[in-house]
């Protein structure tokens, strides 16, 4: 494997031990079907409680996708993939390159 690209899965691997979580999967997806949701309305839609969904989001926040909106006294949390889809694409791209 080339020197990129072992560098490009190094910088990747928060991202995949991030979204092994079943659990952050499913936050993932439910926001993919929204603009944006509350810690109450993606517990509803979940078996989790409100500070395990809080916990979870925090981890997604902390690697970048997702954001939060704070309206009043209420915070709206909504996907932000860009980059991690960008990083996701160079390693694939270095990985065609130089694996196959």
């Amino acid at each position: 494997m080339g020197k990129q690209a072992l560098e490009q899965f190094r910088k990747c691997t928060p991202l995949f031990q991030l979204l092994m979580d079943p659990n952050r999967q499913d936050i993932i997806l439910l926001l993919s079907e929204h603009d944006a949701l509350t810690v109450n309305d993606i517990t509803e839609h979940s078996v989790l409680s409100r500070p395990a969904i809080s916990h979870h989001l925090q981890l997604l926040r902390q690697q970048g996708l997702v954001e939060v909106d704070k309206r009043g006294t209420e915070r709206y949390y909504s996907l932000t993939l860009g980059n991690a889809v960008e990083s996701l694409k160079e390693l694939l791209s270095l990985v065609e390159r130089d694996c196959l």
